[in-house]
């Protein structure tokens, strides 16, 4: 499937002695050969192919992808790279391409069968948020980023289609036909609705009160159509928040990825939730934190399932794979501390995969 592309890096299995003891505290399979700097994003190839990819972007310029075996095992299999950091991947939906947005401005398509990646978009500004969208009647690519615009592009034409001027920077967007969300610096939401062509349908002001950090879609549990959104911020919290509420009730918001407080009062620390992503069977949800913990959650019955223990590193970004069984989740520094709290020999990055079919189960619980 890769051409003639060799594998990349030294891969290593066990990583080295020299691993601090809480790089793995929930004792997760790890990814072999992972980035060298932090990562920015991880997905699963779509359930179509025979076997399991799993591809990253990182602030090393580079976007890699592995073989997942049956056994957990990763082979790493081709590396593509920007001139700048990678902030987002997707795939299409017919798991051949993926597409790959950066600082560089650019967003290029990686075609795995050749191993060439092409320019397929252009921002004035660095380009945060990519997706593919597949409709019955056309398929394109969506690129939001700093320039303050939304764009869709057809990948054979180097002018987009459509370009939307938005009030504000884009700060993080989520696909599923027929609905795009796309979150803007300052606060602001709009909800598009894809079915004929990409158009508004609705202007929000986000339910919370700090910036939001990354977004996801959820489906209706019946009728399996996109209902609604998952919606996290730097202040260690989740809306849950419907498009059309049946009541203003449904909507929601809950507290996560802050420190216990003594009981004799005392600080609370709270962390950015970095990252958000939907079960595809059980439509539980996770949440990965810069406290350096994930934690899984069940929206209909308002109850947390599990958290794990406390990684070393803040967890970016996370992902399921198409059948729902692996957990896919990268601890990497976050930048948060700047310059000076940055430690490259210890804050190595690692991506981690974790069997979650039982864990995401919904709660018998009901809220």
């Amino acid at each position: 499937m890769f051409g003639t592309s060799s594998g990349f890096g030294q891969s290593n299995l066990f990583g080295t002695a020299t691993n601090a003891v809480n790089s793995n505290p929930m004792k997760d399979v790890e990814v072999s050969s992972p980035p060298d700097d932090s990562v920015s994003c991880l997905k699963f190839s779509p359930g179509v192919l025979a076997s399991t990819f799993l591809v990253a972007g990182s602030w090393d310029n580079h976007v890699r992808c592995w073989e997942v075996q049956q056994n957990g095992q990763t082979i790493p299999k081709a590396q593509q790279t920007h001139t700048g950091p990678v902030l987002d991947v997707d795939w299409s939906d017919d798991g051949t391409k993926v597409f790959t947005a950066s600082c560089d401005k650019t967003v290029k398509m990686w075609d795995l069968n050749s191993n060439q990646a092409m320019q397929v978009a252009q921002h004035d500004a660095p380009v945060k948020t990519v997706h593919w969208i597949k409709a019955p009647s056309y398929s394109c690519v969506m690129t939001g980023s700093w320039d303050k615009t939304l764009k869709f592009w057809d990948t054979r034409s180097s002018t987009p289609i459509l370009s939307i001027q938005l009030p504000e920077r884009v700060y993080c967007a989520d696909v599923k036909y027929p609905m795009a969300v796309v979150g803007l610096a300052g606060r602001a939401i709009i909800i598009y609705q894809l079915d004929v062509q990409p158009q508004e349908f609705k202007r929000m002001e986000s339910p919370l009160k700090y910036q939001h950090r990354c977004v996801s879609i959820f489906n209706d549990k019946k009728t399996n159509a996109p209902t609604g959104f998952a919606l996290g911020s730097i202040e260690g919290r989740v809306a849950i928040q419907y498009v059309n509420p049946t009541n203003p009730k449904d909507n929601f918001t809950f507290k996560c990825h802050r420190s216990n407080v003594a009981p004799n009062g005392g600080f609370q620390d709270i962390y950015a939730v970095n990252d958000i992503s939907f079960h595809p069977n059980h439509g539980t949800l996770a949440t990965v934190g810069s406290d350096g913990r994930f934690s899984f959650w069940d929206k209909d019955a308002r109850t947390k399932l599990k958290t794990s223990e406390q990684f070393d590193l803040p967890i970016t970004t996370c992902c399921f794979n198409a059948q729902g069984n692996i957990f896919g989740y990268a601890s990497s520094y976050d930048w948060s501390k700047g310059h000076e709290g940055y430690e490259p020999q210890k804050m190595k990055p690692h991506i981690f995969m974790r069997s979650c079919f039982d864990e995401l189960k919904p709660s018998t619980k009901r809220a």
